[in-house]
């Protein structure tokens, strides 16, 4: 699974607000063993979130968690362009949602909150505690939750421990090396596609190190390669320390 989170909001970006939502994201997918593929902040802007919802969508791994813009207020645009994006219909009133707006609001849930109701075809709700204003979902893979760390994060921590809660353990060894990366980049295209290598050059006493890191979920493959950059470094008599993780 690929995991994604798309935080929508101009005031972020502009410092009126901070974000909180990715690393609440990162650690409660961590809980379970998982880790973001992807974060994204983004402007309030109709055509950007229409390109970064398609992109997500074309990965058939994708699984998205959507912060923000499913309120009543104009620069909202999140329902209807998921419903575009997602189902390519327009999006309809759901019947659940808008009732639960007018036993909230009554007479105020005219003119303007009702159309929070107005979700794409085959929506779930995701259930807001805070005040049953809900998230929606498609296909138990994209989530959209509104931008409140106080509503949002609950709502997900839910559904991430109902759907994503099986837990895979990840492997890593990692060294750091008295040298330069260009030392090992001949050993670093041998990694599988299935094994995940970092390499973060940095410097001491203006000599070169580079720290080197693999992982993955097959212990014995991770272990395998890391053996291999261990053995040449040996080979070129190059001191190196081995870091727990």
């Amino acid at each position: 699974m690929n995991f994604y989170a798309v935080i929508i909001g101009t005031e972020i970006l502009n410092s009126r607000r901070e974000d909180k939502h990715f690393d609440f994201l990162k650690d409660e997918l961590a809980k379970y063993g998982h880790e973001l593929f992807a974060s994204f902040i983004i402007k309030d802007d109709e055509q950007l979130m229409k390109n970064i919802y398609e992109m997500i969508k074309r990965d058939e791994k994708s699984i998205l968690f959507s912060f923000g813009g499913i309120g009543s207020t104009p620069d909202d645009l999140t329902r209807e362009i998921v419903a575009e994006v997602f189902t390519s219909q327009a999006a309809q009133t759901h019947k659940q949602f808008e009732q639960d707006i007018i036993d909230r609001f009554a007479d105020a849930a005219y003119p303007h909150r009702i159309h929070m109701a107005e979700v794409p075809v085959g929506s779930d709700l995701i259930f807001n505690p805070v005040n049953n204003m809900s998230g929606f979902s498609l296909e138990e893979r994209f989530f959209f939750v509104p931008g409140f760390p106080s509503m949002s994060h609950p709502m997900l921590s839910s559904v991430i421990k109902e759907k994503f809660s099986v837990s895979r353990q990840k492997y890593r060894y990692t060294l750091v090396a008295n040298t330069s990366e260009n030392t090992l980049i001949s050993l670093m295209k041998q990694v599988p596609e299935n094994v995940e290598l970092s390499s973060l050059p940095m410097f001491k006493d203006n000599s070169p190190l580079v720290e080197l890191s693999l992982s993955g979920y097959d212990e014995s493959l991770v272990k395998q390669y890391f053996d291999m950059f261990k053995e040449e470094l040996e080979l070129l008599k190059i001191e190196y320390s081995e870091e727990l993780d």
